[in-house]
């Protein structure tokens, strides 16, 4: 992209998001992720009604008598963001492709962040770690994020979640809050990945998805092509039995992933592209306060 477009771009999400995060999210992104950051600050003996998940048992050991650890809010959080950059992201059918919405969404979260004094960092991910910018703070650095949302070219197209998952969780030493962005078109299982990020980590699972993906329309023969493989395939959009087929995969595609993030006890939303985003996260906000 040409980087006078480029530059154009970024401007037009930086007013949009800029204004849905002064406007509308100030106030809910801080009462929802403010706070959850938890920094050791010292043991003292246990007391009645002290949580026994907080006892220390080192120290317990040493003295004979049980002490718990007492943790202090940490003033200010970091966010990463998680964004799938895989072949499947560039696709749409009504209103703007998937990587579109990401691209927006991630915008408004990295400025909702920069209003409540955090970092934020993302790691691109496709089947492997494509990029990671470590969390900072400031407009510049949103400005270099938002660039690179835009303009990224990924190096593969196939999808590993538990890649990306498996990366946070080793790169990022403290606590912090995790947006993973993805349509979560994925072969393989990351279960154990985001139940090991999310028991270090706070992950917050932001699923967007095309409609076309709930249910094909009866528009006769119709070649499809997957992606991240590249192979294509000829169906019968005509055929009853074959748009069935095709929703049931769905349902069944989209049960099989809320189970996961239930048994990962992780949040998430799931964000249709010719939805407006901005509810979706509204309502995410309110379930976590």
């Amino acid at each position: 992209m040409e980087t006078t477009e480029l530059l154009k771009r970024v401007r037009r999400i930086e007013i949009k998001t800029r204004g849905l995060s002064n406007n509308i999210f100030a106030g809910e992104y801080h009462s929802a992720f403010k706070g959850r950051g938890m920094a050791f600050s010292e043991v003292r003996e246990y007391q009645y009604g002290d949580d026994i998940r907080d006892i220390d048992w080192n120290v317990t050991a040493r003295f004979h008598k049980p002490f718990v650890k007492v943790f202090e809010e940490e003033r200010e959080l970091t966010v990463m963001l998680l964004v799938d950059v895989s072949g499947s992201l560039d696709f749409g059918t009504v209103k703007q492709m998937k990587r579109d919405m990401v691209t927006e969404i991630s915008a408004t979260l990295a400025f909702s962040a920069m209003q409540n004094n955090d970092k934020i960092g993302v790691i691109f991910f496709s089947d492997k770690i494509e990029k990671f910018i470590p969390p900072k703070k400031g407009r510049k650095h949103i400005l270099y994020i938002i660039r690179e949302l835009i303009d990224f070219h990924p190096e593969s197209r196939l999808t590993n979640i538990g890649v990306g998952l498996q990366y946070l969780t080793n790169v990022m030493k403290r606590r912090c809050t995790a947006f993973i962005l993805s349509d979560f078109i994925d072969h393989k299982d990351f279960k154990n990945a985001m139940t090991i990020a999310n028991q270090k980590h706070d992950v917050v699972a932001v699923q967007v998805y095309d409609r076309r993906l709930e249910e094909l329309p009866a528009v006769g023969l119709m070649k499809v092509k997957d992606a991240e493989t590249g192979v294509e395939q000829w169906i019968d959009t005509s055929s009853k039995a074959v748009r069935k087929a095709h929703h049931d995969w769905w349902i069944s595609q989209k049960t099989a992933l809320d189970e996961v993030f239930q048994k990962s006890n992780v949040d998430s939303v799931s964000i249709r592209t010719d939805q407006d985003y901005v509810k979706s996260l509204m309502s995410l906000f309110a379930q976590r306060n």
